[in-house]
């Protein structure tokens, strides 16, 4: 059997060149995505409660999503909003970086260490959550305009909805243009908010830091970088296809991934 506990703590891996201003940044290989999520995995065993809390309230709150489009006639956002969750994900995850903190420590979650988080740094934190929230509009807008440029301007109603999606003529050329461009607000909302979140949770520091040394954790890892991306999208996609159940356990583990994502990376500040 594989000692778990050997995945615990961050890798002992160079510093990177950074500016005086931001935190030594480490350079990892391309293994340490699957360490953090072992990681997560003990962290869920060691507080399912808060964990699984979190997983369902995102499944509940994707259920409501669905019957709230479906009563406003607007099923054809169903798809660009559920992209939109992950880019403002790492704002919901807070408490599970304050769960996964608080266990690194030695010292015991409850819910009201987690939900006092969000109070601890609280400014900044808000700052970030603004960014992701603003790019989550702006892709919610520029889907839209993709439908109606495919679509004449009248979307699909719910019952044609996978039809005219997936098994149109304009199937492929409208994949293609919703996954470049959605991959090019995904990428950028990435480099911003990967380790941002967690720093501002663990750091008394500023958004602006907080974001540049996002970015400069993503330009010194590309490869490792890319890999957890795309596990990100992979789990959460996971997560949604399974009629959104599967959120109760691909929320809480990539949660607590990138707290440890976030440690395994970011060095003690100068």
């Amino acid at each position: 059997m594989v000692d778990m506990t050997s995945f615990r703590g961050p890798a002992h891996t160079p510093q990177t060149h950074t500016p005086a201003w931001l935190p030594p940044i480490r350079s990892v290989e391309m293994d340490r995505p699957w360490v953090w999520l072992a990681s997560a995995w003990q962290d869920m065993m060691a507080a399912p409660g808060i964990s699984f809390a979190y997983g369902a309230l995102a499944v509940i709150s994707s259920f409501v999503l669905v019957v709230g489009l479906a009563t406003l006639d607007m099923e054809y956002l169903l798809l660009p909003m559920a992209a939109g969750f992950m880019l403002v994900g790492p704002l919901f995850a807070v408490g599970l970086y304050e769960t996964s903190r608080l266990l690194e420590l030695g010292e015991r979650p409850t819910f009201g260490k987690v939900v006092a988080a969000y109070r601890r740094n609280g400014v900044q934190i808000a700052g970030i959550g603004m960014v992701l929230m603003l790019a989550m509009l702006a892709w919610i807008r520029v889907a839209f305009l993709i439908f109606a440029l495919f679509f004449s301007g009248e979307p699909p109603a719910l019952d044609q909805l996978v039809d005219r999606i997936f098994f149109s003529a304009e199937t492929i050329p409208f994949l293609l243009t919703g996954t470049v461009f959605g991959g090019i607000i995904a990428t950028a909302v990435f480099s911003i908010a990967v380790v941002s979140v967690p720093m501002l949770l663990d750091r008394e520091t500023d958004v602006f830091t907080a974001m540049a040394t996002s970015i400069a954790v993503v330009r010194a890892n590309i490869k490792p970088m890319i890999a957890w991306g795309f596990l990100i999208a992979l789990f959460m996609s996971a997560g949604m296809v399974t009629a959104f159940l599967g959120l109760a356990i691909a929320l809480p583990v990539i949660g607590h991934a990138s707290w440890h994502c976030y440690r395994d990376l970011v060095g003690i500040g100068r």
